[in-house]
């Protein structure tokens, strides 16, 4: 049996993820949904909101490994990068479905 120390542990680490996902987001709404229906809601305050919005400050990349790839992300603005990811992402579901499924498994990890 479940308890609610194990959702609120749950519930504790998904929000403490750095960029949750929609995955994440989907989670949290059912850890929150178990504690509350088995154990009552844990305070009266409604729970927190994950948030997909812009960081109000613009971050760059600090990230070495020694590859080209991180060479060449290295200082670059991260909203702008990820916006080229995305749709290199794209571009790949289409071209190379198999490779995309693995990339994506990877990352899921």
């Amino acid at each position: 049996m479940i308890t609610e120390h194990d959702l609120q542990e749950a519930i504790e680490e998904t929000q403490g993820k750095r960029d949750p996902n929609a995955n994440d987001c989907i989670k949290l709404a059912a850890f929150y949904t178990i504690r509350n229906e088995l154990f009552g809601s844990a305070d009266s305050q409604p729970a927190p909101m994950m948030s997909y919005a812009a960081r109000p400050t613009e971050s760059t990349i600090d990230y070495d490994s020694g590859t080209e790839f991180s060479r060449v992300i290295h200082g670059r603005k991260a909203a702008d990068v990820w916006e080229r990811i995305d749709r290199c992402m794209t571009e790949l579901q289409y071209l190379n479905p198999k490779m995309y499924n693995a990339i994506l498994d990877e990352i899921e990890k």
